[in-house]
């Protein structure tokens, strides 16, 4: 039987994450002797005469631990430019109309040997209706053990769904976190899909769960491993190194950096991916 959700079905969940993923971090924050940090969370809201409409929530922590991360929760909409509506499924259909929910996150550490993370979920609706998202873990110095506790974790929730989608996801992460520029990977990859659509709702929000908690229960386990291991000033600047990677790639590559400033978003939350510090 198929089952088509509304809107807000999608919107519930990804709500719901956010503060999922705040409560666990702030948890781990504060699991160290001393540390105090909290979230602070900044809803917002378009106005009347802004080409997007809608809005959503930012939140953000600087901790011990968690040098920077940030977690956004958005529902918005809107018409894209004719120009960008050519690039989009079903936005020519839908003259452009649109309408985008989801969560993204990035996550910057304070100790070079705990690996920086990417995640985001998402669904969008044109005359066509879609989901997306993955995570990708990004350490400086990678470690056997955390990219197998990683991809272990993610595999479950992708061949949950169907057999063989764990490598065929795997396998466009790798190919989409890609610096060609540098002619390198941006980290060991994750997995990344797009314009997913079955005849089932259920499932495909489904899917959204699994990733999303996979990614959550595996990048915290790897995190309180590697919290407390003890660095040099060199392993801190090679870290710097790296992030400037990932700076190079979030501004030339990234599509929801390009997503949201070709259809007006929020500045502040696109760009709470770029981290703290970082050096070329």
């Amino acid at each position: 039987m198929t089952q088509t959700l509304k809107k807000s079905d999608f919107t519930a969940f990804f709500q719901q994450f956010q503060q999922d993923v705040i409560a666990r971090f702030t948890e781990i924050e504060n699991s160290a002797k001393n540390n105090t940090a909290t979230f602070t969370q900044t809803p917002w809201e378009k106005g009347a005469e802004d080409m997007l409409q809608g809005g959503g929530k930012m939140a953000s922590m600087r901790g011990e631990t968690f040098e920077k991360v940030g977690v956004n929760f958005s529902e918005v909409h809107g018409t894209f430019s004719e120009k960008f509506a050519k690039e989009i499924p079903g936005a020519l259909e839908s003259n452009g109309e649109f309408w985008a929910s989801g969560v993204s996150l990035v996550a910057h550490m304070a100790n070079p040997f705990a690996p920086a993370v990417h995640m985001n979920v998402r669904r969008i609706q044109t005359s066509k209706s879609w989901v997306g998202g993955g995570a990708d873990l990004t350490p400086t110095f990678p470690l056997q053990e955390d990219t197998q506790t990683f991809h272990n974790a993610l595999k479950q929730a992708c061949e949950n769904h169907h057999t063989g989608a764990y490598p065929k996801y795997k396998k466009w992460c790798d190919e989409y976190f890609f610096l060609p520029h540098r002619n390198e990977t941006r980290g060991v990859g994750g997995v990344f899909f797009d314009n997913l659509h079955s005849s089932d709702d259920s499932k495909d929000l489904q899917l959204l769960k699994d990733v999303s908690y996979a990614f959550l229960d595996s990048f915290s386990e790897i995190t309180e491993r590697r919290m407390h291991t003890k660095f040099t000033t060199e392993d801190k600047i090679k870290q710097q190194e790296k992030r400037g990677r990932y700076v190079e790639f979030n501004l030339l590559y990234d599509r929801g950096t390009r997503f949201g400033f070709q259809t007006g978003g929020n500045a502040e939350a696109i760009l709470m991916s770029m981290p703290p510090e970082a050096r070329w």
